[in-house]
């Protein structure tokens, strides 16, 4: 059966949660250091408004991934840049979801207008590099030791793809 990759609903944010707070607490996709909450993750999902958006990657209803698309700046002469997310399940890992999530927030920041798109990724998940790589990110820079986790200092590549204008 095949893997539907929609804008997520209020029903999908348990599975969003378990999928974010798995990353939280077993790797350094996030660098969160708690789980979060369902209070706290009510609030978080306020932000996903036009433009920006929360997709899910579900199979016969069930959530197996998700991404999103957040500002890339407080300022508003950051209106046009978006930074992406994708998190799969991790019983999902290496199946293609993370690149099905990832065309996905693509497609969604070229249609609503965005002008490039910024991935953050720490520099010990090479398979998120290789992916942002293969599908046109390029390496525009590297945040030497700015996150703390899991007892180590990590570095973050900073990554970008930079989309059509809209016509």
């Amino acid at each position: 059966m095949a893997t539907t990759t929609r804008p997520a609903t209020d029903a999908d944010l348990p599975a969003i949660l378990d999928i974010y707070n798995e990353q939280v607490l077993n790797s350094t996709a996030t660098f969160d250091l708690e789980p979060s909450s369902p209070a706290a993750q009510r609030e978080w999902v306020k932000q996903f408004s036009h433009p920006y958006v929360l997709l899910v990657a579900e199979r016969r209803g069930e959530v197996l991934a998700w991404g999103c698309l957040t500002t890339g700046g407080a300022k508003p002469g950051y209106r046009y840049t978006t930074e992406d997310s994708v998190y799969v399940r991790a019983d999902q890992r290496r199946s293609g979801l993370g690149r099905q999530i990832l065309v996905a927030l693509i497609e969604a920041a070229t249609a609503n207008g965005f002008h490039t798109i910024i991935a953050r990724i720490a520099d010990d998940n090479p398979a998120s590099v290789r992916l942002h790589e293969s599908l046109g990110f390029v390496h525009v820079g590297r945040e030497r030791e700015v996150g703390y986790k899991f007892e180590r200092w990590l570095d973050v590549a900073v990554m970008q793809a930079a989309l059509p204008l809209p016509a």
